[in-house]
């Protein structure tokens, strides 16, 4: 593996951890997919730094437990924009 691939695989797996940010917020930040993130931190980084990437899963996890109440706060928030409106 290439050391820039694996610099950000562990730059990503710290930024989850310090920030509890989602795969969305990190591929943002770093300009790179979901796909990427994802790849990074569940196969990669466990080969790299194991302890770092059982820190990194656990706020994955937890933010997959959540989606579905950020969704839905999402939508509640853009309907009351649009109500708003008329």
């Amino acid at each position: 593996m290439k050391g820039y691939i694996e610099e950000r695989a562990v730059d990503i797996a710290n930024y989850i951890i310090d920030y509890n940010a989602t795969v969305r917020q990190t591929a943002k930040k770093f300009g790179i997919s979901k796909s990427t993130v994802h790849k990074d931190v569940t196969e990669r980084l466990p080969f790299i730094n194991r302890a770092l990437a059982e820190r990194a899963r656990v706020v994955l996890d937890l933010n997959k437990s959540e989606r579905h109440i950020r969704g839905g706060l999402a939508t509640r928030e853009k309907y009351l924009h649009r109500v708003g409106e008329r």
